[in-house]
């Protein structure tokens, strides 16, 4: 990435632009380090304070977090994303399940009107690999591979608010897709239904083929919270 000396009469807040500028456009990716102080600092041609009031800022917006003895992380793209985490922390596995349903089901039926021939090949390639990591009991593997594929999807959507949102919900669906996988049995969730209908560009078809999906999904999550309430203590 490339910074270049701040200029303008609030130092702050053109650190505050810059720094966004390079989450938003992907220079740092989620979940990923940034520079010291220091470094970022000399980059920009601005003192640690007017760098470590820019963190700051960005750490409330919900765009970076802090770890005390560890560094500055990325933690989401954008402030709407920075919002949605913070809610999602509090929020129940079935409240989360409801909104990435309904962001999902019409994510598939845009996702048939608007795909291209890469998105479809992105799709099959991802389809594949997630169940292979099924087959070989790979729990880990497949929770991202699942999740890869729900978000080429979203993708596929070309929508740049839809994609906005879901990415927000990233992390958080790693752990509800996590705790139904554990409780899903043989065979396997299909999702080709939703990969065929948006590769024959059915926006009906995708549609009911993901919202087949997401009431099996449920079904998986409310069997999870059975067999955890089951438990004794």
């Amino acid at each position: 990435m490339s910074l270049h000396t701040a200029h303008r009469t609030s130092l702050v807040d053109q650190v505050i632009d810059q720094l966004t500028e390079a989450i938003a456009g992907g220079s740092w990716q989620v979940g990923t380090k940034i520079p010291t102080e220091t470094v970022l600092a000399g980059q920009l041609g601005v003192g640690r304070n007017t760098v470590r009031e820019a963190v700051r800022a960005l750490t409330h917006a919900g765009l970076l977090e802090c770890r005390q003895g560890d560094g500055t992380y990325i933690r989401s793209r954008s402030e709407l994303s920075g919002v949605l985490v913070r809610s999602l922390r509090h929020a129940k596995h079935m409240e989360i399940f409801e909104v990435r349903r309904a962001l999902e089901i019409e994510a598939a039926r845009l996702a048939a009107l608007h795909r291209t021939h890469a998105d479809i090949a992105l799709l099959d390639v991802t389809l594949a690999e997630r169940e292979r990591a099924w087959h070989s009991d790979d729990v880990s593997m497949f929770v991202e591979l699942d999740l890869a594929f729900h978000d080429a999807v979203v993708q596929a959507t070309h929508n740049r608010m839809m994609i906005e949102i879901y990415t927000g919900f990233s992390s958080e669906l790693r752990s509800s897709i996590k705790t139904a996988g554990r409780h899903m049995r043989a065979p396997l969730i299909s999702h080709d239904g939703i990969a065929r209908a948006i590769a024959a560009a059915d926006a009906a078809a995708a549609e009911h083929a993901a919202r087949t999906c997401m009431e099996d999904i449920r079904a998986a999550l409310i069997r999870a919270d059975g067999s955890r309430r089951g438990k004794r203590p």
